[in-house]
Parts: structure tokens; C-alpha cells; sequence
């Protein structure tokens, strides 16, 4: 079995320390923790602007090739996956605000085009994958141009829970799906590019046809095409095949597909399952048993596709062209509500809307 070199930009959180704060999910969740329970990655390199940071790594991990400068460490290390793990913008947490009005830093698009165009065969970048379209679109072209095979950090798309409620619904337990419901409130670039991402995997990536949406508080205003922080925000979507897509700002993080015979719905965050189906009675529902799933570390099997892609040839489940499209559904929400909340058709025509997220 061959073994891959992996690097990772950012040595922070979603690198490497995340697995001391986060307890009640099943591991390995940082992007370290899963580089070691690979058998098919090593972990050979890391870069931070923090030489703090740098040092808890090497204490940690025992890597030994840290860099500030990550161009530097992918041109010395020649690594064959690369995990951008950085914040969105490149500042330092909380930095959950601008710090002025002309700022539009979006490192995430920015590192993953440096190490597509260095030549990285294999990409992981955290969400959002950019800040604007503008910059996504440099992502996505760099990344065809390259042949790069890519995922992002939307951890339900390869969580088995997931996969299994996709599957009831691909083989008709809930007949024609009509429509699929986000529980939570979240931010827009933070958290609904979570909730639109699933949504879509769950009906199988249909494509999104147009937007619709509202951002809190309902006065916010979207000034030389930008917002400064990540806002508040409910969505309608038009699936492609029409089923409707919505968020209910109220619960924790559920997700449910309602269709014409029944439905499913993940509990819990993801700590368990239900599926009904029309009831005996008129206006019920009868409950069904649901197997049991594998709630495996999503940072491993986020990996682990990568790889699987890369040999493969097919697909990656979070390819860059499905994130590109449902990047740019997220922006269309914010897009929509700068129209008062009318429909936004894809592709946005608006390429420059700038959402500031940590």
C-alpha cells in the first residue's frame, strides 16, 4: 500500500488541536489526528505564521519540517496532500469583524490556488472555500486546470450516518422527496455552508436553481458589496427536480427529508436517526426501524476519500465543482436579501458580494 505525504497550512484548531475540546464525537477530528490513523498518509510537514504554534506542533505530532511560509514548505516538501486549515480570512481567531472597510482577505482561496498551481495533487481546504465568487471562481479553475482532487470541511458529507439516510432516500423509503428542512440558527459563511451542502448531499446533489433568502437582524444592509461580519441568515432553495430546500432557525442542527411517502430525519447533530412513512390513518405517520450507523471521525474519512478519489479517478464527495455550486448558493442568500429577498437564479451574476467569515 503506498503512502502518501501530507502537509498542513495552519496549525491551529482544525489542524491539530481540536480533539482536546471536542469529546462527544468519535475520532480522529483534527486533520493531524487523522494524518496518524491513516495507513496510507504520513504526516511530514506543517506551516504556521505562529512560532508558537509551530512549536506545539513538533511537540505534538514529533514533525520535525516546519515553515512560516507555506509556498516554502510545499516547494521543499513536495507534499501529496496538502489540508488548508488556516481561518477563512487569514487573521487570527476570534477576528470575527473586519478590522476596516476595504479589507477582502480570503485565505482559504488564496492557499488553495497557491498549492493547486504548485502542483499539490491532493487538496483539503476548511470552509468556506472562499469569501466572494470572485475568488472561487480561482479556486475552481485552478483546481480543473491542475486536475487537483479536492474536498472541503463539511464534515456530514462523510459522516456513514449520513450516507445511510442518503441511501433510503435514493432507493424510495420516502417516495418522491418534496422537501428538506435545516434545524438551527447559524450564521451564513460559518454555519449554512454546513446546512446547504447537506441538504444537497441528501438528495443526491440535484443542482440548486435559484436562492432565496433573509439575513438578521431583517435592517442589516449590504454596503459596497460587502458585510464585515458573518450574518444571521434563513434560505429558501429550488432544487433542481423541485424539491424545496429550507432552514428553520430553531433546534439542534436536524436535518429531514419529506417526501411523498414518508420521511428521514438525522437527530442530535448526528448522533442518531428516525424514518416514518405514511400512517394507516389519514394525516399520520408510522415509525420504522432504522439500522444502526458507523458515526466514524469525518477528519479520517475526509482523508481517506481524497485518496481513495485520487486513485481511483473518480470523484472526490466534496469535489471542487459541487462546492464551487453550493458556495455559491450560501452567497446567494446574502445576495437575495440585498433585493429585498427575492429569488436569486444560479449562476450569480453579483461575482464581487464579499461575506467576511471566521
Amino acid at each position: 500500500m503506498k503512502k502518501y505525504r501530507a502537509a498542513i497550512i495552519g496549525l491551529g484548531r482544525m489542524g491539530s488541536t481540536i480533539d482536546d475540546e471536542v469529546t462527544d464525537v468519535e475520532r480522529p477530528f483534527s486533520i493531524a489526528s487523522s494524518c496518524h490513523a491513516s495507513e496510507r498518509l504520513e504526516l511530514v510537514a506543517g506551516a504556521d505564521l505562529l512560532l508558537e504554534r509551530r512549536n506545539a506542533f513538533r511537540e505534538r505530532w514529533g514533525v520535525e519540517a516546519l515553515y512560516e511560509d507555506y509556498a516554502e514548505m510545499i516547494d521543499e516538501q513536495r507534499p501529496d496532500l496538502v489540508a488548508v486549515c488556516t481561518t477563512a480570512t487569514g487573521l487570527q481567531k476570534p477576528g470575527d469583524r473586519a478590522p476596516s472597510p476595504d479589507f477582502r482577505g480570503d485565505s482559504h482561496a488564496q492557499t488553495a490556488v497557491d498549492a493547486a498551481n504548485a502542483g499539490v495533487p491532493m487538496l483539503f481546504v476548511e470552509k468556506a472555500m472562499a469569501c466572494s465568487m470572485h475568488a472561487a471562481d480561482q479556486v475552481l479553475a485552478a483546481c480543473l486546470e491542475h486536475g487537483t482532487v479536492f474536498n472541503t470541511g463539511v464534515m456530514r458529507r462523510f459522516n456513514p450516518l449520513y450516507h445511510e439516510l442518503r441511501a433510503m432516500i435514493e432507493r424510495g423509503d420516502v417516495g418522491e422527496p418534496l422537501a428538506a428542512v435545516h434545524h438551527a440558527r447559524t450564521t451564513l459563511m460559518h454555519g449554512h455552508v454546513h446546512a446547504i451542502d447537506t441538504l444537497s448531499y441528501l438528495l443526491g446533489d440535484p443542482g440548486i436553481e435559484s436562492v432565496r433568502g433573509e439575513l438578521q437582524p431583517r435592517h442589516l444592509t449590504i454596503e459596497n458589496d460587502r458585510l464585515d461580519e458573518d450574518p444571521f441568515a434563513t434560505f429558501e432553495i429550488a432544487f433542481a427536480g423541485g424539491a424545496v430546500g429550507l432552514a428553520v432557525p430553531a433546534g439542534n442542527w436536524e436535518f429531514e427529508v419529506i417526501g411523498s411517502e414518508g420521511s428521514v430525519r438525522s437527530l442530535n447533530n448526528g448522533r442518531g436517526m428516525t424514518r416514518r412513512r405514511a400512517g394507516s390513518q389519514p394525516f399520520t405517520w408510522d415509525d420504522v426501524p432504522v439500522p444502526d450507523a458507523d458515526p466514524s471521525g469525518w477528519g479520517l474519512n475526509i482523508l481517506e476519500d481524497l485518496v481513495d478519489a485520487y486513485e481511483s479517478g473518480r470523484l472526490s464527495l466534496g469535489n471542487v465543482e459541487v462546492t464551487h455550486h453550493l458556495t455559491e448558493a450560501c452567497l446567494a442568500v446574502a445576495e437575495s436579501h440585498r433585493r429585498g429577498g427575492a429569488w436569486v437564479p444560479l449562476p450569480l451574476e453579483n461575482r464581487g458580494l464579499y461575506v467576511f467569515h471566521v
